[in-house]
């Protein structure tokens, strides 16, 4: 669980440092299984916009149909079966991203809003604290410089780096030193290279000594790829739920809340490290937090915006 609770308390961290979206666990390739240990998500020229629209991710296939601010058929809004329309209909308007009406005894959608161009940058980071174990790290890594998705990627590890170390991670790719127990516990060891995001990528499917195989990814394939990571990040955050265990207390780093247990001495992962199945279990709640309200504290993102539509029916509305 050393890897979990290290992930934690650097995006605690990363949230601190510069103003955006930091996320865990989202999914960073094309058409693969990439999946990027944390991402934050820099504002771009429109993101005001974008937090009025819903605090959730707008589903990208809703996104990706183009509705217009006109009242569309569901059946002409989105392509395929009707059963198919109909569901990303509701999907929409659940987002809070759409609206819909019988108009004429016809069943129609519209968008509340244009999709505005709200993010700038997408940084992604790899989090191995010991780089005594690093596993298919280095592939991994090549993988990343190699598809360029990511505006760049950087490698955070406890581990002292060593120029032996350098030598086997991909160029392109940021190293960071991490100790907690300092002032400044972020060193930078080696800055990373702008990756070539609006250019086209090679996405690697496997790699075996002296050989890989990759597949063409074009630079469109990349720009909806990007904009599904950036809408999944600003849905999804970072921050953990709290286990139900009388033990368990409120953490903190960087001002964040994090869960905390006195037995473990450390920061839990409530999916492995809680239930009946621990020796220091004590069925119970879990610690009073207010995780949205501590984002929405510490972060640009908004809660509870008052909504897009709210918006247009202000300034007189349209059709």
């Amino acid at each position: 669980m050393r890897e979990y609770a290290f992930e934690l308390r650097l995006c605690a961290r990363l949230e601190a440092r510069a103003p955006g979206t930091v996320a865990r666990q989202v999914g960073a390739s094309v058409g693969g299984e990439r999946v990027m240990d944390s991402v934050v998500v820099t504002p771009g020229p429109a993101f005001d916009e974008r937090t009025v629209i819903t605090p959730d991710t707008i589903p990208p296939s809703v996104i990706e149909a183009g509705v217009s601010r006109r009242w569309t058929p569901v059946t002409d809004a989105f392509a395929g079966p009707p059963g198919r329309a109909r569901s990303l209909a509701e999907r929409g308007v659940e987002s809070e991203f759409l609206e819909r009406e019988r108009r004429n005894g016809t069943d129609c959608v519209r968008a509340v809003a244009r999709y505005p161009d709200w993010f700038d940058e997408l940084v992604g980071f790899e989090h191995k604290p010991d780089l005594g174990s690093p596993g298919d790290l280095y592939t991994q890594l090549r993988k990343d410089a190699s598809l360029a998705l990511l505006d760049s990627v950087v490698l955070t590890t406890e581990s002292y780096v060593t120029g032996a170390h350098l030598n086997r991670i991909p160029p392109e790719i940021g190293v960071w030193r991490v100790d907690f127990e300092c002032e400044e516990p972020i060193e930078v060891v080696r800055e990373p290279t702008e990756l070539d995001a609006d250019g086209p990528g090679l996405q690697i499917e496997s790699r075996e000594a002296g050989k890989s195989d990759v597949r063409p990814v074009t630079s469109e394939e990349k720009a909806r790829q990007r904009r599904r990571v950036a809408e999944r990040a600003y849905g999804k955050g970072w921050r953990p739920r709290f286990p139900a265990c009388a033990r368990v207390e409120q953490g903190e780093e960087a001002g964040a809340t994090l869960p905390f247990c006195p037995w473990k001495g450390r920061v839990v992962n409530p999916n492995a490290d809680c239930g009946p199945d621990c020796a220091g279990f004590e069925e119970g709640a879990p610690p009073e937090t207010d995780p949205t309200g501590e984002r929405a504290e510490r972060t640009d993102w908004v809660a509870d915006p008052d909504g897009a539509r709210t918006e247009q029916a202000r300034l007189g509305g349209w059709e």
